[in-house]
Parts: C-alpha cells; sequence; structure tokens
C-alpha cells in the first residue's frame, strides 16, 4: 500500500467516480483502476461495488476510507512543509471565476503571483458563476471566483471583493441629460441582458425584485455572453444595459458609454471566493488565497476590499 494508491482511492471514494477522479489526479481512468485493484489486492478485500451511475463504498472500503482521510492529511501537511522549504518552486493550480473576476481583476492578480512563485502553474477557466459553482461541486477546480453567493452546503462562500453596477447608457441617449432617473423608467427602455446562470444578471434580477419589477416588465433586446459583448452593443446603440464598473471603466473614460444615475437604487454587490469544503487543499492554494486577499494587492489594483 502506498500514498498513490490511498490517495486514488479517496478521490474515487469521494467523487464516486473512476472518471472524475482520473481528471482530478491527471491520470487515466485505467491508471485509477489499477491503483485501487492494486490496493484491494495488498488488502484482499473489495473497497468498492458499483451502484446506480457511480461507485459506492463496501464496509472495507467506509472502514479504509476514514483512516486513509486522517493519513492524507498528515501525508499532505508534511508535503506542504517541503513545499514551503523549497520556496514553492513547483505546483498547479485550477481556478475558474466569473466574467467580471476572470476577464478582469484575476488575470491581473495571478501575473503578479507568478512573479513572486514562477515555478507554479496556474490555469484559469472563465465561465458564468453558475458554472463556476458547478466546477467546485464536481471538484473540477481548485478555487472559484463569482458574482453571486453560492447556494450548496457542500461550498464554503466568502465575500472577496467590493463591486459597484453603472446603468449605461449610448453617448447620444436622451437620459443622459437628466442626471438620474426612477427604477419604473427602466420599463420604458430596451435593455441587453447578460445570460442566465451570469452572476451580473442574477444580482440585477435580485435588485430589481426589491422594486417590485421582474425582468418580463422590461423590453429585453439581445442576451449576450459577455459583459465585454454588453458594452459593445450598448456603445453600437442597441439598447441601454446595467453592468460591472470594473468592466465597463474603459468604455466611461473614453467616453464610448455614459453613467446614469438611478434614485433610491442599491448599486453595491460582492465577489465571492468559493472552494469544496471537503477540498484537500495543498500549499499552492492557499499560498494563493492569500494572496489575492491581501489588502496591498488591492490598492495596487485599485479594488475595493470588503469589510
Amino acid at each position: 500500500m502506498n500514498f498513490k494508491q490511498l490517495e486514488s482511492f479517496l478521490w474515487v471514494a469521494e467523487l464516486q467516480s473512476f472518471t472524475k477522479a482520473a481528471r482530478q489526479l491527471f491520470m487515466s481512468q485505467p491508471a485509477v483502476s489499477f491503483q485501487i485493484k492494486a490496493l484491494e489486492e495488498d488488502l484482499e478485500v473489495i473497497l468498492f461495488k458499483r451502484g446506480d451511475k457511480k461507485m459506492v463504498l463496501t464496509d472495507a472500503g467506509q472502514l479504509l476510507y476514514q483512516e486513509a482521510r486522517q493519513m492524507f492529511r498528515h501525508y499532505q501537511k508534511i508535503k506542504a512543509g517541503m513545499d514551503d522549504l523549497k520556496g514553492l518552486k513547483t505546483g498547479h493550480l485550477i481556478v475558474g471565476a466569473g466574467t467580471i473576476p476572470g476577464e478582469y481583476l484575476l488575470p491581473l492578480l495571478i501575473g503578479d503571483f507568478k512573479k513572486k512563485y514562477p515555478g507554479i502553474q496556474i490555469t484559469l477557466k472563465v465561465s458564468g458563476s453558475g458554472q463556476v459553482e458547478r466546477w467546485v461541486r464536481e471538484r473540477e477546480i481548485d478555487l472559484g471566483f463569482t458574482g453571486v453567493l453560492a447556494e450548496s452546503q457542500d461550498i464554503e462562500c466568502r465575500p472577496w471583493l467590493q463591486d459597484e453596477l453603472s446603468l449605461i447608457v449610448p453617448p447620444a441617449h436622451p437620459w443622459v441629460n437628466l442626471g438620474a432617473v426612477k427604477v419604473s423608467d427602466l420599463k420604458s427602455e430596451t435593455m441587453i441582458f447578460r445570460e442566465k446562470g451570469s452572476g451580473t444578471r442574477r444580482t440585477i434580477e435580485e435588485k430589481l425584485a426589491e422594486h417590485n419589477i421582474v425582468l418580463e416588465q422590461i423590453p429585453q433586446g439581445i442576451e449576450l455572453g459577455s459583459s465585454r459583448a454588453v458594452i459593445t452593443a450598448v456603445e453600437a446603440g442597441l439598447g441601454i444595459s446595467i453592468v460591472s464598473k470594473y468592466a465597463v471603466r474603459e468604455s466611461l473614460e473614453l467616453g464610448r458609454v455614459r453613467e446614469v444615475r438611478i434614485d433610491d437604487f442599491d448599486f453595491n454587490r460582492y465577489l465571492y471566493q468559493i472552494r469544496h469544503r471537503q477540498n484537500m487543499a495543498g500549499f499552492a492554494i492557499d499560498a494563493f488565497t492569500d494572496f489575492v486577499n491581501k489588502d496591498e494587492v488591492c490598492k495596487v489594483f485599485d479594488f475595493k476590499k470588503t469589510p
């Protein structure tokens, strides 16, 4: 019995799938199956039985699982200490993010992090917040950043940075000269929205609901898969929209769109950092998490830290 076999056993036990475990371990499925078979032969027991589309632990597997987790925690602690002594010269981290943190914030932070730890490889996957939450739940990424609060009990979610939304209109729009409009005025304008599952869209829906307005009451234009595409559509005069200040900062400075205030409308929201509660974290993950939460990093990049 060796730690590679135990690691394979733990991932299969927790994910209930040889395929998902192989993806997490960066191994082929046959290689994972071989590790489990070798472990079963060494212990002379059957550890898994095939259930309804997933692998289920036998009584022997349940017994091994409890002990193996403790053994693996000690092993990870020792390994993390060794990595610390080596100055984190190697490592791999998979990060998932919604479009706002993934396109406008994390590339800057990852670049600065790589200057400090050049040997650590970071893969950044960008999609809607709902997809990022699914990635965390399925253990496909080590750490996630979203625009909405995660609802799953399996996910640890904490506020990361403060974001501010902005109502934007084309430069020639008549609202530019008004200074401010009412929330009810949105019902008379064509709005461009992000796709369903987007953190920005879900936030807008929640904030409009506070004023007893649902999206169906607002004339809807096209739905687009990124904030950059939404901003470009507003620039082209296809409608108005509400987007993150992080995303629209450049277009506002260049005068390609104009910002309009809405009376009694809360434009503030949080971006969140999420990870699986049972994630077997390593030093690289902890180092990156600590780095993106440092106050000085937020100051350098003009990010608003959560209180």
